[in-house]
């Protein structure tokens, strides 16, 4: 991609990137350090509200009467505020209006109208090599920073913590990029060369260099619909916890099969199958193994996420199970799975 095309680019999406501060009281935050509420943490560190800042993030605009997309680890304190500062320097409380279950993707308003929104275009036309820019609040200091890169993968998993206390979250389908993406460009954009939004930057690897990863916009674009439509995000539920069988775990488990979903509970307070859920009513039990869901076989490649990935609520599937050596179908219909508000 040309310089000119880059300026081009960069002058028209910059108004619709904003920064997202992140602040909590102080008192709050005492009490959750180490030492609880007499951990010293000088005055001086708050503002003249008692606020202190704790992080950032970065985030865009989707409509002109204020949606923000950003991630859902930017956003993912009950305790904090946040402040999304806009480009022309203006800066506005935000809400929280729907956290996504599933993807790291949250939806945020701020009480604002008229604002210069960006448009989303389709991650599933994207090729290997692609240029790709991506824009966001570097290192949560550097605003308005910009790299320039291409797409260097495709439907890439990565395992992700949000931080090091966070748990560890599956994040699949994945736009790999050797776009610099940098802490606190999380939640930021990344567009093609016409400017139209591909991905929301996601995540990077430790120690690694050149390596960055985006969610696809396609995810964003379901959220934002349903948002508009429902008042939240609304994501389909089958209601098992499972591991992907392969050569290892059929050995380990004394398994028939090398490929299905076996239905297994985390730990001993988990679950396997969750009650009151579909799969419950169904009849799924514990050391069920899928085999297939919608005459689509599930393996390591082909989890049971990807196939809800294009569900929708309410939608009939059908599941081949095997049990105590015998193949039995199932059929369900999918419910609703509890948002993050």
């Amino acid at each position: 991609m040309d310089d000119a095309r880059v300026i081009r680019i960069v002058k028209k999406i910059m108004p619709s990137v904003v920064s997202i501060a992140i602040t909590e009281k102080l008192e709050d935050l005492r009490k959750q350090l180490p030492h609880g509420p007499e951990t010293t943490i000088p005055e001086s560190a708050a503002d003249a509200h008692g606020m202190v800042e704790i992080g950032g993030g970065s985030g865009f605009i989707v409509a002109p009467n204020g949606l923000i997309l950003t991630n859902k680890h930017v956003v993912s304190d009950a305790n904090a505020e946040y402040t999304v500062i806009l480009n022309d320097g203006r800066s506005f409380r935000a809400s929280v209006m729907s956290r996504d279950p599933i993807n790291d993707v949250a939806i945020l308003k701020i009480d604002a109208d008229r604002l210069p929104c960006l448009k989303l275009g389709d991650a599933g036309k994207l090729q290997l090599g692609q240029s790709l820019i991506a824009v966001g609040n570097a290192l949560g200091i550097f605003r308005n920073t910009v790299s320039v890169g291409i797409v260097s993968g495709l439907s890439r998993a990565i395992t992700a913590q949000a931080d090091p206390g966070a748990p560890a979250q599956e994040m699949r389908g994945l736009i790999q990029t050797d776009a610099a993406i940098n802490p606190g460009n999380s939640g930021g954009p990344i567009v093609d060369r016409d400017g139209y939004v591909v991905g929301v930057n996601a995540a990077i690897v430790s120690g690694a260099q050149s390596i960055g990863f985006a969610i696809p916009v396609s995810a964003a674009r379901r959220d934002i619909d349903d948002l508009l439509r429902y008042g939240r995000i609304r994501r389909p539920l089958l209601g098992v916890r499972y591991i992907m069988v392969d050569d290892d775990l059929k050995a380990k488990m004394g398994l028939s099969v090398d490929y299905g979903a076996l239905v297994l509970r985390e730990s001993q307070h988990d679950y396997a199958v969750i009650p009151g859920s579909p799969a419950e009513k169904a009849g799924i039990r514990e050391m069920d193994v899928v085999l297939e869901l919608n005459g689509g076989r599930l393996d390591r490649n082909h989890p049971i996420q990807d196939f809800l990935e294009n569900s929708n609520v309410g939608d009939e599937v059908h599941l081949l199970i095997l049990r105590s050596g015998k193949q039995f179908p199932i059929k369900l219909i999918l419910a609703e799975r509890k948002s993050v508000a």
